[in-house]
């Protein structure tokens, strides 16, 4: 039996076992075992050199993909927002290629990729969908371009992307396993868990450990036990992006917001345009910079004053340290200290060290060694 037959074995008899609390623990070692043969044969996979993939270059500050099934408008919505001239039209997969484009908002410089058209069924391969969901896994933001009139894709894509490992809009779980020489597996938490102790240490072995500690500092489901002891998950957060709002009737909105509210979705959240019409642009341009978390620093540079107009962009939380990592050269080693002026700043020109946090619009000033 291949790797695929054994998957889709476990796979139907996790389907056909009823969960319950006499299950659980065979669910957990299932779903444990899964998971594992489920990474074999992805690295066989990209072993074996099959499909070549697609390959893009990280550019810019942060990278945003567009994921949605073929005709939804992904390349139209591309051309509006940055300088790309991506193929357009009204038939499936047009765009047979992953193409990029560079949208300049509020001085970042963010690389939108329009990957081909997904498929029900990508996950396993059908339509290149693991090679185009592998450029999907590097981006910063994923953007779900939902059609209108078909808003039950976001069930499929959600699956899709669930079956490449890819958990969108999920933190990763607060599990850390610490091997050890002797004693068994010891399971610590810093939450009462809904999964017996039983069930925990059954997954754990399952992914190989005979002596560990177990910490978990959240309440975790077997799914997530699971994904906390995979390395091969990405997390990645997403904006839902609904078109071609120019040709519904008005009154056929309400039906719309409670067709997302089904599918847990805020209406309030969801970006409604129209990417022929360029409606909306700009309010789905300012999500994209806020789900992203960037910032903008300005920098003082000696004798030409401030550089108002290329800031240095860089996440939340970020020091003056990673800042001056970020700038590169020699001003590591030439760093005396900085003064900072702004949302982050006590005071104008406040003198600090490299561990000072930066917040949004702040303006820096480094003082080098000569």
């Amino acid at each position: 039996m291949g790797l695929e037959d054994e998957i889709e074995a476990i796979e139907d008899e996790i389907a056909n076992t009823p969960y319950n609390k006499s299950t659980e623990a065979h669910i957990g070692r299932l779903k444990s075992k899964l998971a594992e043969k489920k990474e074999k044969l992805e690295k066989q996979q990209s072993g074996s050199g099959g499909g070549g993939g697609y390959s893009v270059e990280k550019h810019g500050d942060a990278t945003v993909a567009l994921v949605g099934f073929p005709s939804v408008g992904k390349s139209s919505l591309l051309n509006s927002l940055t300088n790309a001239e991506s193929e357009t039209g009204s038939y499936e997969f047009t765009t047979l290629d992953v193409n990029p484009g560079m949208l300049n908002h509020r001085g970042a410089n963010i690389q939108m990729l329009d990957v081909p058209g997904l498929i029900e069924g990508a996950a396993a391969g059908k339509g290149g969908g693991q090679q185009v969901l592998a450029v999907v896994r590097n981006a910063d933001l994923i953007i779900y371009m939902l059609s209108v009139f078909e808003l039950e894709q976001y069930d499929r894509l959600q699956e899709e992307l669930y079956d490449i490992n890819i958990r969108v809009d999920q933190e990763s779980p607060k599990v850390t396993v610490r091997p050890k020489i002797k004693d068994g597996i010891k399971i610590t938490s810093s939450t009462d868990q809904d999964l017996d102790e039983e069930t925990i240490k059954q997954v754990i072995r399952e992914h190989g450990y005979v002596n560990a500690v177990v910490n978990l500092q959240e309440n975790v489901s077997i799914d997530r036990l699971v994904d906390g002891l995979m390395d091969n998950r990405e997390y990645i957060p997403s904006i839902t992006c609904v078109n071609k709002v120019d040709l519904i009737d008005p009154d056929y909105k309400e039906t719309v917001d409670e067709q997302l509210r089904q599918r847990d979705l805020d209406p309030e959240e969801v970006t409604f345009i129209s990417a022929e019409e360029e409606k909306g642009l700009d309010v789905l341009k300012d999500r994209i910079w806020e789900r992203l978390g960037l910032i903008r620093v300005y920098m003082e540079k000696p004798g030409r004053g401030i550089d108002w107009e290329e800031p240095l962009v860089v996440p939340k939380g970020t020091t003056v340290g990673e800042a001056i990592e970020k700038l590169g050269g020699e001003m590591e080693e030439r760093f005396r200290f900085a003064r900072v002026t702004g949302p982050s700043a006590a005071h104008d020109q406040q003198q600090v060290g490299t561990d000072h946090v930066l917040e949004d619009e702040d303006v820096l000033k480094l003082i080098l060694r000569r």
